[in-house]
């Protein structure tokens, strides 16, 4: 097949992207996009599966006007969600998006009776308040009890299309339910939860072909003849697989979107207690490597401040009048749970500044500069703490995803870390997602040349550091700011 389209879902919008090989270079087109984001009912925050299913039909319906009738399909999300299905195949409960308020303080209740040492010893999984381990210890007993399947929201996606249950090994990982040893559930912690081995569908690694979109789909929607591969469904596993290659230069990765994944892929995992006291996660990728990074509050700030200010500027605007106000003025920790979920995200960061007695920031531009400038300082905090544990000096910065556009924050970053930034490919989990199915289907080697092919296709802005007056001063005001550098690290 020449056709290969990435179904990219996150947590504020989502798309259907049509990828193909022309000449030896990979061509993406986006064919269709659509808003995503959970609604709150009854005090409880939800995601909507019927609608992100109609989505994709609607986006596959595109594709066929367009002349596909053929192509393969592969289907990344954002992680730890999951879906209650009982024997019949039909959800039990609204699925529950992970920024819901029914987990908080759980991470510490868990804590008290489960030793978080060896929890992490088992899984290498970082301690972050929303894992699935703490989702399903939070949910109630009976919809649990009476489950048949617990899948994953991709996983779920892809049975609803093409009837095959399963659990994708770099989306499962996410859960602090596997064991990386065993390499499955792990028993005890499923006892824990009293949950049962059969409740969780076989593990599925990225490549696998999973079998065509149902023939009842396709005559009802008039849909192409989709063969359904198992991609790296969570989308930072994508994005990590299509993160270009790198010749001999050490390098560490930042996905950057809603979330910020700041890591270096390995092949072994590192689950000491030196990572698990820096909250430093191995969630497995794919072919055999796993993702050792750290999870940064991110772009979440600013998407909720532009919401909030009623959409008035573009992001691009945002990032304009950002460098327009003075720089390292007033400083947030971004990873601190107060920004997780807040019911009004700029109130939150004028109290933090307020509380910290700093410069309260007013201006929209204001409040940007104070996200930018407090992300490239938090990406210096974890980098220094990767190349710790590591033990490996990074040159490059790759950064990767929607915050390759924004130039303001990718200088920034390079200035404070002192390191070159490689901003780009912006599509990198499209591309990881694509990529996968290219190898499975043949016009791909491996993932080697796929990377070299997504460096090859795509332009790479380069960003080197420059002087930062006061740079020993500011560190240490950010230290003061934000001691020991993550404070989700509380248990």
């Amino acid at each position: 097949m020449t056709y290969h389209i990435a179904v990219d879902i996150g947590a504020s919008s989502g798309r259907l992207v049509l990828g193909q090989l022309v000449d030896g270079s990979l061509q993406l087109e986006e064919i269709h996009r659509f808003s995503n984001g959970f609604t709150e009912q009854e005090g409880s925050c939800f995601w909507d599966m019927d609608y992100l299913l109609n989505e994709i039909i609607n986006g596959l319906q595109q594709a066929k006007l367009r002349g596909i009738h053929e192509c393969t399909l592969g289907i990344d999300t954002w992680a730890v969600d999951y879906v209650l299905l009982d024997a019949e195949g039909k959800q039990i409960s609204r699925v529950y998006a992970y920024r819901d308020h029914r987990t908080d303080g759980v991470m510490e209740e868990v804590g008290r009776l489960l030793p978080p040492e060896k929890v992490y010893a088992k899984t290498g999984i970082q301690q972050l308040p929303f894992n699935t381990l703490y989702q399903l210890y939070a949910h109630d007993r009976e919809e649990l009890k009476a489950a048949d399947q617990i899948l994953l929201v991709p996983d779920y996606l892809y049975y609803r299309l093409g009837g095959r249950k399963m659990n994708e090994v770099t989306n499962a990982s996410t859960t602090q339910l596997l064991d990386l040893a065993a390499r499955d559930f792990d028993a005890q912690l499923l006892e824990f939860l009293g949950l049962r081995r059969e409740q969780f569908a076989p593990l599925t690694e990225p490549g696998e072909d999973l079998g065509f979109i149902t023939q009842e789909l396709r005559a009802e929607y008039d849909l192409p003849e989709c063969r359904l591969i198992c991609v790296a469904t969570h989308d930072t596993a994508s994005a990590v697989l299509g993160v270009p290659a790198q010749k001999d230069r050490a390098s560490a990765y930042l996905s950057s979107g809603t979330w910020s994944l700041l890591g270096v892929e390995l092949d072994h995992p590192i689950n000491n207690s030196r990572a698990m006291a820096a909250n430093y996660t191995n969630e497995w990728g794919a072919y055999g490597t796993y993702r050792f990074l750290k999870n940064i509050m991110g772009l979440w700030l600013i998407q909720e401040v532009r919401r909030l200010d009623g959409g008035r500027f573009s992001f691009a605007e945002l990032a304009e009048q950002a460098g327009e106000c003075p720089g390292f003025r007033s400083l947030i920790p971004c990873n601190h749970p107060r920004f997780l979920n807040p019911d009004d995200m700029i109130q939150e960061i004028r109290q933090a500044c307020l509380e910290s007695g700093q410069p309260v920031p007013q201006a929209t531009g204001e409040l940007a500069r104070c996200i930018f400038d407090s992300l490239a300082l938090s990406y210096r905090s974890h980098l220094a703490e990767l190349e710790e544990l590591t033990g490996e000096l990074t040159q490059v910065l790759q950064i990767v995803g929607g915050g390759a556009n924004n130039g303001l924050l990718c200088q920034l970053t390079a200035d404070v870390t002192g390191r070159e930034v490689l901003a780009g490919p912006t599509e990198s989990t499209a591309l990881g997602n694509l990529a996968v199915q290219m190898i499975e289907a043949g016009r791909m080697a491996d993932i080697h040349e796929a990377r070299q092919t997504i460096s090859q296709s795509f332009a790479i802005q380069s960003y080197l550091p420059q002087p930062v007056p006061g740079l020993a001063e500011l560190l240490l005001r950010w230290e003061q700011l934000h001691p020991g550098a993550d404070v989700h690290n509380t248990y």
